[in-house]
Formats: C-alpha cells, sequence, structure tokens
C-alpha cells in the first residue's frame, strides 16, 4: 500500500505541473522545474531498482523451473489474475494480493505457487490461523525442497508469533535442512523467542 500512495502522490505532483508549467513564470516556474527534476530522479531510481529486481526473480524462477517442478508447470502462472496478484503481492497491497489468490486457488486447487502467495498474503496481513491452515495443505502435496523450506520458515513463523518456541524452533531447523541457501530461517531460529518483529518470512524463491 505505501508504494501506491507514493505513486499517487507523485502523479498528483505531476498532475499540477502539466498544469501551472504553460503559464508559470520566474520563480514558480524554477520551483516547478526543481519538482520534475525531483520526479524524475525518484522515478529513475525506482525504475533501476525494479530492474536489478526482475533480473534476480528471472535467474531464481529458471533455477527452480530447471528442476521440472509440477508446481512450477501449472498453466494458473500464465493467468492475468496470478500476474495482477503477483504484482499486488509485490507491491505490498495483501489485501489486494489475498483476493486475487483466493480465486486462483477456488479455481484451481492444485495450483500450490498460487496457495503459497495466499498463505503468505495472510501471514503478512497477521491472520495466522489462515495462513497456516493454506501451508499445511501445501507440505503434504509437493515435494520441492526450496518449496518447503519457504513454507516450513513461515509455518515456524506463526509458531513463534503465537509463542510456541520449540515448534517454531523444530520448523525453521526443517527449513534450514531442505535448503541450506535460504537465510531467513537461520536468521529466524537465532531470533525465536526473542524478537518476533525481526522475523524473515520473504517469498526469496517465487
Amino acid at each position: 500500500m505505501m508504494f501506491k500512495s507514493l505513486f499517487d502522490c507523485m502523479h498528483e505532483i505531476l498532475d499540477q505541473i502539466i498544469v501551472e508549467y504553460p503559464a508559470a513564470i520566474g520563480a514558480r516556474r524554477e520551483e516547478l522545474e526543481e519538482q520534475l527534476l525531483a520526479l524524475k530522479e525518484m522515478s529513475d531510481q525506482y525504475l533501476e531498482q525494479w530492474i536489478l529486481f526482475e533480473e534476480k526473480m528471472a535467474s531464481v524462477v529458471k533455477s527452480i523451473e530447471g528442476e521440472s517442478s509440477a508446481e512450477w508447470l501449472h498453466h494458473g502462472l500464465a493467468s492475468e489474475t496470478f500476474r495482477r496478484g503477483q504484482g499486488y503481492y509485490k507491491l505490498f497491497m495483501f489485501e489486494q494480493a489475498i483476493k486475487e489468490f483466493e480465486q486462483l486457488v477456488e479455481q484451481y486447487g492444485d495450483f500450490l505457487v498460487a496457495r503459497l502467495y495466499l498463505a503468505m498474503g495472510y501471514l503478512q496481513k497477521g491472520d495466522l490461523d489462515e495462513a497456516s491452515r493454506h501451508l499445511n495443505l501445501i507440505v503434504p502435496l509437493t515435494e520441492n525442497k526450496k518449496f518447503l523450506a519457504v513454507s516450513y520458515n513461515a509455518l515456524g513463523c506463526i509458531q513463534a508469533k503465537k509463542g510456541n518456541i520449540e515448534q517454531a524452533a523444530e520448523y525453521f531447523q526443517k527449513a534450514i535442512d531442505l535448503d541450506p541457501t535460504y537465510e531467513d530461517p537461520s536468521t529466524n531460529l537465532e531470533l525465536c523467542g526473542k524478537d518476533h518483529e525481526g522475523l524473515q518470512f520473504g517469498m526469496t524463491v517465487i
């Protein structure tokens, strides 16, 4: 949601510049030019970061697709609903993302990528029980180690937030054993019982 607010503000300022600039003179014209330059610098910065993000995302997805995992070959990945949901999630608009992924899992019960996004959306929103329900539906249906590692790490975060430290630690250790390159569960295992606000449950393999 914070990105939407930011871009709404940028659009508002740019619209104001478009309206005022043709008739502006003197100090006001210079002020509008400075605002336009600032907007351009912000736009370039976000574009650069987005390109880096997309390159990293493409690399990770390619490596996972190389495993020929059924989760990554689901035809739902090509749907407009999935792309919208993924976009909302990346922009931290979790409520909107949940609505899109709910539609997908209702239509495709075996679409585990969508269900994992849905679970993470609920976790980000603080609905621990609903997040846990979807994660527990995923775990018995896949053998993909990266996929399972993300799921177990998220389950560990849920248990840690509920104060079930021993259970949380077990989940984090499972995630570490499944994918030692996935850093979040190692961080969480150290934080377990100390700092629930610092728990990491990013979708780093999606």
